[in-house]
């Protein structure tokens, strides 16, 4: 397992989930959900750039099939003006697939009411995809989805 905080985000046209690991990888917390606009890129940046992060581990839309649509187009075209901003910390791209849904589960059975899980569930989607990934990496040995 590489050494070093990687930051998740959860990608969405209103809201932005942001998560990070712990310096060693092992777990993913919440941090922040950044508004979708003009501003969003440089708040990533920002926060990438505070927490030293290893890489950026962003959640690709794909659905059941495995087949790409036009959510993981707007998530390429987001990412494309992320990498930039961020460099030369890279960007992986993993697939995102069920984590909202895991995500609103989780914080259901916390006891989150419906307004108070949607102040937090891009977060906790940004969590659960940033934690598949560490757990991918650990299992495999090395990174995990696709670089960009």
């Amino acid at each position: 397992m590489r050494r070093g905080r990687r930051v998740g985000v959860d990608v969405g046209d209103v809201r932005i989930g942001v998560a990070v690991s712990d310096p060693d990888g092992i777990l993913a917390t919440p941090v922040e959900t950044v508004p979708a606009g003009p501003k969003a890129i440089g708040r990533l940046a920002e926060l990438i750039a505070e927490y030293e992060a290893l890489e950026c581990v962003v959640g690709l839309p794909v659905g059941l099939s495995g087949r790409e649509g036009p959510a993981s187009i707007k998530v390429r075209a987001f990412c494309a003006e992320l990498s930039p901003a961020i460099f030369p910390v890279p960007i992986r791209l993993f697939d995102e697939r069920m984590s909202t849904m895991t995500a609103d589960s989780n914080l259901r059975h916390s006891g989150r009411s419906g307004a108070a899980r949607r102040t937090v569930i891009d977060q906790a989607a940004a969590t659960v995809i940033l934690q598949t990934a560490l757990d991918s990496e650990r299992t495999r040995g090395s990174a995990p989805g696709e670089g960009l």
